[in-house]
């Protein structure tokens, strides 16, 4: 076991993802450069440098990762969360990052190596440049990804308070999978062999909804990512935009409803009440809808319509059904008589597991 300093951990970040060649950005330097005049130019101006979009979203061993997780996983989802939250706002790449990793000293090169592989990942899957960043001692894995992005022209970012009533609430996907996954991985719960494979990828392995976000954000009326639950992302729109939402076609995932028969877990807790599912949860207009679905199969996209936003004082209401898959949500108008009010339960993390991870393979190229 190869203990290193801090000069050769940041050598190896930078043997890794240097792209100051192409980018004329000084990696090495103590601070980084962007020449946003030759961004804009090798773009054709179709982002505007003069609007820049900053988030900033950090990862702590102990509260966000699992133990199955290998070390490039833990480094990919770092950067996925980042991504997740500028595609629900309908932020395009190319992005730039920034990263600070706090490392324990028992770290080795192997384990520091197959750590940037999945940086270097994701830079490639969603176009990433990183510029640089700062490395540290710490007692457990730390990861603080800063990144950059940039509007185009013209373009407004959907905020959280901008629904209104009559706006349709659409999702860019089924939910119950990664509450399933955790499920799975965590108490050791039966699923068949191909839910279980599409549960456990969800949570080692999220995918952000980039195109989504890039194709149809500009139809955005309010959005939101929602890794922290599907109930605590609706409830944000609702309160951010003090109106009410009324939920009545519900995006369950295809084997869910076996999965929680068979275990005997609460069904709605899985759709409702998860997270790191990474999907978009956002409001549109509704005499844009038509527009919406034309486009998202051109692009091949998945829009599915769960509800509608009425006057309110930010409350999620949920319509009454048995089988949890009701579809009213085009009809104009709507008695509340036979909704309930949605319990905004939230998500938690893994602030209660054991999370120290287990041996993974040397092979860093294995996904």
């Amino acid at each position: 076991m190869i203990k290193l300093n801090e000069k050769e951990i940041i050598d190896i970040f930078i043997s890794k993802l240097d792209r100051s060649k192409k980018d004329n950005l000084n990696f090495r330097d103590d601070v980084s450069i962007l020449f946003l005049q030759n961004f804009k130019d090798e773009y054709n101006n179709n982002f505007d440098p003069t609007r820049i979009v900053i988030k900033s979203d950090m990862l702590i061993e102990s509260t966000d990762v699992l133990k199955q997780m290998a070390p490039w996983q833990i480094a990919r989802k770092s950067v996925v969360s980042s991504v997740s939250d500028m595609s629900a706002k309908g932020i395009a790449s190319p992005f730039y990052s920034l990263l600070s990793v706090g490392l324990p000293r028992s770290w080795t090169k192997n384990k520091i190596n197959n750590l940037v592989y999945g940086f270097k990942k994701a830079s490639k899957e969603f176009d990433i440049t990183f510029l640089g960043g700062d490395t540290n001692e710490s007692k457990e894995l730390i990861i603080d990804c800063v990144l950059l992005g940039f509007l185009t022209p013209k373009f407004d970012i959907p905020k959280r308070s901008g629904a209104r009533e009559n706006d349709l609430v659409i999702v860019s996907g089924e939910f119950g999978y990664s509450s399933a996954g955790l499920k799975i991985l965590l108490d050791r719960k039966k699923a068949n062999e191909n839910f279980k494979k599409k549960a456990i990828k969800s949570v080692l392995y999220p995918s952000p909804r980039q195109k989504f976000g890039k194709v149809l954000g500009k139809y955005f009326t309010s959005s939101i990512d929602s890794s922290d639950g599907l109930s605590t992302s609706l409830y944000e729109l609702a309160n951010q935009s003090k109106v009410d939402i009324l939920i009545d076609n519900i995006p369950i995932a295809k084997g869910l409803k076996e999965f929680s028969k068979f275990n005997t877990i609460n069904l709605h807790d899985l759709i409702f009440n998860g997270g790191e599912e990474y999907e978009i949860v956002a409001t549109v207009k509704r005499s844009m809808i038509k527009k919406i679905n034309t486009i998202s199969k051109k692009f091949g996209l998945k829009v599915i319509v769960i509800g509608q936003v009425k006057s309110g004082e930010g409350k999620v209401l949920i319509k009454d059904s048995k089988n949890l898959n009701v579809t009213n949500t085009l009809k104009k108008t709507v008695s509340r008589d036979n909704y309930s009010l949605l319990e905004n339960k939230g998500y938690l993390h893994f602030s209660d597991i054991d999370k120290v991870l287990i041996p993974y393979s040397n092979d860093i190229n294995h996904v």
